[in-house]
């Protein structure tokens, strides 16, 4: 006669799989405001701290990128289909490569350190347009299409406007951080709510709706 034995090492080992308990980290609201606040603490830094030396500048955005590539590679594991992962994979590499090169010389010219911060928003915003335009059912799409459109337009902007000086650089890139960080706060507290309506309370609000596991692209 059968008896129940418990779980078997098989279902154990998919409870404790690192890639579900990333998509759970991923997916939470409180992920997505850490990110937001990756973001938004530089740009602060860099408006109260004008007078920052390039090479402290270079140190601090390189700081910021790999941090926002971090936050941004988790999330990718709390996106549902094929095409959101390999575009937020792309984005994440991205990210790191960015914080790579403005680590690797710190004292390179502001020529170059516009030249990568700019890129990497410009094509970051590029693929989360398209994501946002091709997902179906994304929560608050608008909002993720309105962080998209303001990272292009900060990468065309660093990228058009010549800056003559580590002061106005600085001054240029912490206001355009603290845009898209105050953006993606907002859109911390959209896929917050979203979790709320959808029911997911408790221990479960570090997960993602039961209906939808895509959560916002940003």
């Amino acid at each position: 006669m059968a008896t129940s034995q418990g779980p078997t090492p098989a279902s154990a080992a998919d409870t404790a799989d690192p890639a579900d308990q990333l998509a759970r980290l991923g997916g939470s609201w409180v992920w997505l405001l850490g990110a937001a606040m990756a973001t938004l603490v530089p740009g602060i830094l860099a408006l109260v701290w004008p007078d920052v030396t390039l090479h402290v500048l270079a140190v601090l955005i390189g700081l910021y990128l790999l941090a926002a590539g971090a936050f941004r590679f988790v999330a990718v594991f709390g996106q549902g289909s094929g095409g959101e992962r390999v575009a937020g994979l792309i984005v994440a590499v991205l990210y790191v490569l960015g914080g790579v090169l403005c680590l690797r010389n710190p004292l390179q010219t502001i020529a170059a350190l516009s030249l990568i911060v700019g890129a990497v928003w410009l094509v970051t915003g590029i693929f989360t347009l398209y994501t946002a335009i091709a997902t179906k059912n994304m929560p608050h799409r608008g909002v993720v299409m309105a962080i998209a459109a303001l990272g292009i337009v900060a990468g065309i902007v660093v990228l058009a406007l010549p800056t003559e000086s580590a002061r106005a650089l600085t001054r240029l890139l912490g206001l355009w951080l603290v845009l898209m960080g105050l953006a993606e706060t907002a859109a911390a507290l959209a896929w917050r709510s979203t979790l709320r309506r959808a029911g997911v309370t408790g221990n479960d609000t570090a997960g993602t709706p039961r209906h939808d596991t895509s959560g916002p692209v940003v």
